[in-house]
């Protein structure tokens, strides 16, 4: 996630990438950069970099969206959080079990 840098963290694209769409599937910024440990300064660049990267066949306003594009991208990024968030569990997960010594059950 981060390597250690005598300028402080760098996190990889993809760490970037993922809370972006954090942000993007309706969370807020403070809230985000809280749960990830980065600053909400930092993250708001990263967020406003994502924006004005958009791909030549993403409209350039969300007026120039039809109602059906407007819901699958809501839809889409929606999957993208669920997705995320199914990840964190999992890894919890993996770590918790790892933690635990066999003969720990109530």
């Amino acid at each position: 996630m981060n390597e250690k840098s005598p300028f402080g963290r760098r996190y990889d694209r993809e760490f970037k990438d993922n809370a972006v769409a954090l942000v993007r599937g309706g969370k807020r910024i403070t809230a985000v950069a809280r749960d990830l440990g980065v600053s909400p300064w930092a993250l708001g660049r990263w967020v406003q970099a994502a924006h004005g990267g958009q791909g030549q066949n993403e409209p350039k306003t969300l007026a120039e969206e039809t109602p059906e594009q407007r819901e699958l991208r809501r839809l889409r990024q929606e999957n993208d959080y669920l997705r995320q968030q199914r990840d964190i569990l999992k890894k919890a997960l993996g770590i918790l079990s790892a933690e635990m010594p066999p003969h720990a059950t109530r």
